[in-house]
């Protein structure tokens, strides 16, 4: 073969070649698109998957909004629940004072918290019947700090689930029994035009309460001079009692016959 034939012969070949070449760098960016775009499906399946078994081991469930959901209606509907010491503190409270009758007590309890927060509602501290003067006056400092804002708080649908005794201090003259209850109700503010501005009235809210069960021991010793909780006080001579279950008085020797429902009284509701 020439020289010139074998010339001939490869410029025939490379253009071919470079065809091929020219065809592989044209779709080297598609191809690369292409990966990243199934690497993107790659992912967005792998965080779904993911999503989906954190929503199911915690929800029970799928879908995380359903999931969520379903958590705030169980929240919504499952009653707080209250340190529970009446075992501890019962038998240290009967010590004192044997005829302390806890039923009655738990149910004044109630009837005051439920009293109090329907107050609140009404805005009217004459609904209040159980407690002491302190008690009430906390009420209308509550009431009043709502009307100089323009609001009204409500509480509506009130169930107490369960109360129990908290705690049982002895400090400054008082005893102080705590009880606390696990509260149901619909909880919410409204303005002056009856618009809803903190709070929902239609979703149920559970809460605990504290409420504060005083006897005055000695009044000489209390904090508050202006202490208005009720003591007891000999019926013969007219001295304070001040120690715990006595059924004789000190001073003149008077048998003492203690009636719990007069001698203690209510001085404090809150929000535990």
């Amino acid at each position: 073969m020439s020289q010139s034939q074998r010339e001939e012969g490869h410029n025939t070949i490379c253009p071919h070649k470079r065809g091929e070449g020219n065809f592989k760098m044209k779709y080297i960016p598609l191809i690369i698109v292409l990966l990243l775009i199934l690497a993107i499906l790659v992912l967005v399946f792998y965080g779904v998957s993911r999503v989906k078994r954190f929503s199911r081991q915690l929800f029970g469930t799928d879908d995380i909004i359903q999931g969520v959901k379903k958590a705030q209606e169980d929240a919504a509907s499952t009653p707080r629940s209250v340190s529970a010491m009446t075992r501890i503190a019962l038998p240290q409270i009967v010590s004192d004072f044997p005829d302390f009758q806890y039923d009655e007590m738990k149910q004044r309890a109630e009837n005051a918290l439920t009293q109090y927060l329907q107050a609140v509602t009404a805005q009217n501290v004459e609904i209040l019947r159980e407690g002491n003067e302190d008690l009430k006056e906390q009420l209308c400092s509550q009431i009043s700090a709502s009307v100089s804002e323009g609001r009204r708080e409500h509480f509506t649908q009130v169930k107490i689930h369960q109360t129990e005794i908290a705690r049982y201090r002895k400090e400054a003259g008082r005893c102080i029994v705590t009880f606390q209850s696990a509260v149901e109700s619909f909880h919410y503010v409204t303005d002056e035009a009856n618009v809803v501005v903190r709070g929902s009235d239609h979703t149920l809210e559970q809460s605990r309460y504290n409420t504060d069960l005083v006897y005055i021991q000695n009044r000489a010793l209390a904090k508050d001079a202006a202490d208005n909780a009720i003591g007891i006080t000999c019926p013969n001579c007219g001295a304070p009692v001040t120690n715990l279950g006595a059924k004789f008085c000190e001073y003149c020797g008077a048998g003492i016959i203690e009636l719990n429902v007069h001698a203690w009284s209510f001085e404090n509701i809150e929000e535990a």
